[in-house]
């Protein structure tokens, strides 16, 4: 739901930016109104960004955050089993089976 809602927000800001980018470049092909014109331009592309920013899902809207995010689990991950194989290392390693010395008997 909250999907379709951001879609169809999305939707409304790029027609919203549409007619204030016309509107802006009216206003830059008359010299006379260029100082508003060019301002309102800058709106009308920052208003396509967000436009595609609500469409998009997040992965692909905020790609640095999400790949943060991945960064971070992966590395607290990392950060938790160095930590585990650190433990193991330093501690007194138990008499394994396997690794007894086999004698053997003649006779």
């Amino acid at each position: 739901m909250m999907r379709i809602l951001r879609g169809l927000g999305g939707a409304v800001v790029w027609l919203l930016a549409c007619v204030v980018g016309l509107v802006a470049v009216i206003l830059c092909v008359t010299v006379l109104l260029l100082p508003v014109g060019l301002p309102l331009l800058r709106v009308a592309r920052r208003m396509f960004g967000k436009a595609a920013r609500l469409m998009l899902p997040k992965a692909l809207a905020h790609p640095v955050q999400s790949a943060k995010d991945s960064v971070s689990e992966t590395g607290s991950k990392a950060g938790s089993s160095a930590s585990d194989a650190a433990e193991k290392a330093t501690t007194k390693p138990s008499k394994l089976p396997w690794r007894r010395r086999r004698r053997f008997s003649f006779g």
